[in-house]
C-alpha cells in the first residue's frame, strides 16, 4: 500500500500542477476505488490537498523536503555566494546537485527581467542539457561520464547536444577550465555559464548564472561564477557545511 501511495504522490512530477481523479488512475494504473482511497488518505496526512474536484501536491511535503539534511546544509552553506553572484550578476542564479543522470535544483534567484526556463527548485533536468549539469558530470568520475554517454542523450532543444564524441569534448574542456557553458541547450533563447562545488574529489553541487542570450557575454561573467563556486568550496572543505555525498 505504501508503494501505491508512493506511486500517487510520483504522478505529480515533473512539473506539480494539479489532476483530477481520472488522472491519477490514468498514471498510476489504479482502480478507481484504490486511488480515491489513497488520494483521500493522503490529503488528511496533509501530504495532498483537494481543491473542488483536482488534487495538488501538500504543504507538507515542501515542509519535509526543506529539511533533507544534505540539500539543508549545502543551501544554507550556499546562500550567501549566491546572493554576491546575483549582486555581481543581477541575473538567475542557479544551485543544483545530481541525483542519478539529472541534477535536481536546490536553490534559484531570480533575475530583475523575467526569464523563462524550465529549472525550478526541488524539479531536475538532464545533465547533458544545463550548464549545471555538465559541471557536475565533468567531475563525478568516469564511470559515471562513460555510462551516461554509452545511453541515450537527451534533447530539450534542438541545440541540445545528442553526439557522445562532441560531449566528452565539452566535459574535457569543463576539467581543463572549471567552467561549463550551455547555449540554448535547455530552453530556446538562454545561456549560462557554471561552475562545479567541491567537498572533496568530485563535485558535491554546481552553480550558475543563466542570461538570455543576448545578454550573454561569457567573458564578464566567468570570474563571478568561478569565484562564488571556489569560495562556497572552501567553506564546504573547512567544515561549515556538509553537503554530503551524490546519489548514484
Amino acid at each position: 500500500m505504501l508503494d501505491k501511495a508512493a506511486s500517487v504522490l510520483d504522478c505529480f512530477r515533473p512539473d506539480g500542477g494539479t489532476f483530477r481523479l481520472t488522472d491519477i488512475t490514468a498514471r498510476t494504473g489504479l482502480t478507481k476505488t484504490t486511488a480515491f482511497r489513497l488520494c483521500a488518505d493522503l490529503v488528511r496526512l496533509g501530504l495532498l490537498e483537494r481543491t473542488s474536484e483536482t488534487y495538488r501536491l501538500g504543504g507538507k511535503l515542501f515542509e519535509l523536503g526543506s529539511l533533507v539534511p544534505r540539500r539543508l546544509d549545502l543551501r544554507e552553506a550556499a546562500l550567501p555566494f549566491l546572493q554576491d553572484l546575483f549582486e555581481a550578476t543581477h541575473e538567475t542564479v542557479h544551485l543544483g546537485i545530481r541525483e542519478g543522470h539529472d541534477v535536481v535544483y536546490v536553490e534559484r534567484i531570480h533575475g530583475h527581467q523575467t526569464l523563462t526556463l524550465p529549472s525550478r527548485i526541488g524539479g531536475r533536468l538532464p545533465l547533458t542539457c544545463t550548464g549545471v549539469g555538465k559541471a557536475l558530470l565533468a567531475f563525478s568520475g568516469s564511470e559515471l561520464a562513460d555510462e551516461v554517454l554509452t545511453g541515450p542523450l537527451p534533447r530539450l532543444t534542438p541545440h541540445s547536444v545528442t553526439d557522445a564524441a562532441r560531449l566528452r569534448t565539452v566535459l574535457e574542456q569543463i576539467q581543463v577550465s572549471g567552467l561549463a557553458y550551455e547555449e540554448q541547450e535547455a530552453a530556446l533563447g538562454v545561456s549560462c555559464i557554471a561552475s562545479p562545488v567541491f567537498d572533496g574529489p568530485t563535485a558535491v553541487a554546481a552553480l550558475s548564472v543563466a542570461v538570455p542570450l543576448g545578454r550573454f557575454h561569457p567573458a564578464q561573467l566567468a570570474p563571478a561564477v568561478r569565484t562564488a563556486a571556489l569560495g562556497l568550496s572552501r567553506v564546504l572543505r573547512s567544515g561549515g557545511g556538509s553537503a554530503g555525498g551524490a546519489s548514484t
